[in-house]
């Protein structure tokens, strides 16, 4: 964990630089203490467990009351624990946007009724919300840049040759849509290989499972899977094995998490890589928050900068997995 949090700090370093914050987003109070809230998506895998607790082991730090909620999965659920929230007068509102627009609403009223917001892991729609104006920022990974790298590893493992299944994450995803936007752009650079399949298992490990096997079957050539996460990684490991096929020599997989189970599936051979999407947004948080109550200026994005885990590191590293 000291790996994440020493990597946040290094890209929070431009949050120490600046004299006033903008106007148009709330800034957060200058208190002893704060009442916040955090909205979380769901609680169905390691990531979002990790990122939950960070934030709770942050709050005494920070001098945090933290208030958390969970969405189980639904964005409406989400607007409506975000409603909730800011009915409790909360100081300052922290969460994932499950899905790009439909949380966009939460945003504006957090923003009318005086709330600062800070988004971490996923953003919203830039055309009807804007960091700096609605909300303070934005902190989490280049998620384009993830799928690009991804693209690379599975190229070189396979020669620039392939044929590949994408299970994407959760329709409507920031992450979702930029993992793909990264992965497919870079593999159209490889004329020998083509991505035949790509559907959303929703981030889920068992939907991961299901879409994977459905897909092979479909696709009996493929002898590639892309993951937009560890989990549906994980799950479509599970699927190749149950066809009596061999992960990682019979179907080549790279994912995006970094999560402990994929960096043992590196060292058994099961996974080629994971590019890191770090889960540890409380500290984080809290700096962006002490910097916008000291008054100073804040980027739109906060940028969290991530590795890559393969065999040459996986096993040495393999404390930093969640």
């Amino acid at each position: 964990m000291r790996f994440h949090l020493t990597k946040i700090a290094i890209a929070l370093s431009a949050v120490t630089i600046g004299t006033a914050a903008l106007a148009d987003a709330p800034a957060v109070p200058k208190k002893s203490s704060y009442k916040v809230g955090f909205a979380q998506t769901e609680s169905n895998n390691p990531w979002r467990l990790a990122e939950s607790k960070s934030f709770q082991d942050i709050a005494a730090k920070c001098n945090w009351q933290v208030i958390s909620t969970d969405a189980g999965g639904s964005a409406a659920k989400q607007v409506a624990d975000i409603d909730s929230l800011i009915a409790q007068k909360v100081d300052l509102l922290v969460f994932p946007p499950r899905e790009d627009k439909p949380l966009v609403p939460a945003v504006m009223k957090a923003k009318k009724a005086g709330i600062p917001v800070i988004l971490v892991d996923r953003d919203v729609d830039h055309a009807l919300a804007k960091p700096t104006q609605d909300y303070i920022t934005f902190i989490g990974s280049d998620f384009v840049d993830q799928g690009r790298r991804a693209a690379q590893a599975l190229a070189k493992a396979m020669g620039s040759k392939g044929t590949i299944i994408e299970l994407e994450g959760s329709t409507g995803a920031s992450a979702a849509t930029d993992r793909k936007k990264g992965f497919d752009a870079e593999i159209a650079k490889y004329p020998g290989m083509k991505i035949v399949a790509s559907q959303s298992g929703d981030f889920n490990r068992d939907k991961g499972r299901q879409l994977a096997q459905t897909l092979m079957q479909a696709h009996p050539d493929a002898n590639a899977i892309y993951a937009h996460n560890d989990e549906m990684a994980i799950g479509a490991i599970t699927a190749i094995e149950a066809a009596g096929k061999k992960a990682g020599k019979d179907i080549m997989l790279v994912s995006i998490d970094g999560q402990r189970n994929a960096l043992e599936a590196i060292v058994a051979g099961k996974l080629i890589a994971t590019v890191q999407s770090s889960p540890y947004f409380g500290p984080a948080a809290c700096k962006v928050a002490q910097a916008s109550a000291n008054g100073e200026k804040i980027p739109a994005w906060v940028k969290v900068e991530d590795k890559i885990y393969d065999i040459t590191n996986a096993a040495k590293d393999m404390d930093e997995g969640f």
